[in-house]
């Protein structure tokens, strides 16, 4: 593996963490924040898309 590869795998890990990590600090909610039921709702139907996009990656990568 040459350096040039290393670095660019390097990068692509930290922008992935930082994107992750800036998105869920973006959607979480605020202390003593009331949250509805809609909010409730879509909440849980984002953590079942997150578990589905999750096996997807798995089972993709074992092929």
């Amino acid at each position: 593996m040459n350096l040039n590869r290393l670095i660019s795998d390097l990068t692509r890990k930290v922008a992935n963490r930082l994107l992750n990590w800036g998105i869920r600090r973006m959607n979480a909610p605020k202390p003593g924040e009331r949250r509805t039921p809609q909010q409730r709702g879509r909440e849980k139907a984002m953590r079942e898309v997150v578990k589905r996009a999750c096996q997807a990656a798995r089972i993709t990568r074992r092929m």
